[in-house]
């Protein structure tokens, strides 16, 4: 016998549909209406993770693909923009508070004289360190309500819709 989901908020939404317009199929509602909800929840707990750390998402976002890239932990304000598909002036205000927070510096690009290149300092990468290991303790917390199995199932299940809704 299969355990009885509990009703949650876009059970509600999806019901009211049915309710009023019988005609429309609800599944997708049912499907993205819980991943927007879901992203907002985890939003809000990475926020929280990341806090103690003086940073908000967003600047965990720059000082991660700086750590990503591998040593020497460095990468041109348009690659960065690019990865994280931010416009230069949103990237131009993350990387001003982080340089006066001392977590990263900009320099002349040493292969391009007319360009910048964002290098993550010492307590840059001590700090990304730390907060990346906070953050995934926060989703495997989250995750933890799935079996490892179930967490695989839903992993390639969302890799196969982000594929097919890719522009």
């Amino acid at each position: 016998m299969q355990q009885q989901q509990p009703v949650d908020p876009v059970d509600v939404i999806t019901e009211q549909w049915a309710r009023v317009r019988p005609d429309l199929d609800t599944r997708a509602m049912e499907v993205f209406g819980r991943v927007f909800r879901l992203a907002r929840a985890m939003g809000d707990r990475m926020e929280r993770a990341y806090k103690p750390y003086g940073i908000s998402r967003g600047e965990f976002d720059v000082l991660a693909t700086l750590r990503r890239s591998g040593e020497p932990y460095a990468l041109s304000p348009r690659e960065l923009s690019a990865t994280l598909m931010l416009t230069t002036g949103g990237m131009t205000g993350r990387l001003d508070k982080l340089e006066r927070a001392g977590l990263l510096r900009r320099s002349p690009d040493p292969h391009d004289r007319r360009g910048l290149q964002v290098t993550l300092t010492e307590e840059g990468l001590r700090l990304i360190d730390e907060a990346v290991g906070a953050g995934l303790a926060e989703e495997n917390a989250a995750l933890a309500a799935l079996s490892t199995e179930e967490a695989g199932h839903l992993a390639g299940l969302l890799r196969t819709l982000l594929d097919a809704t890719a522009e």
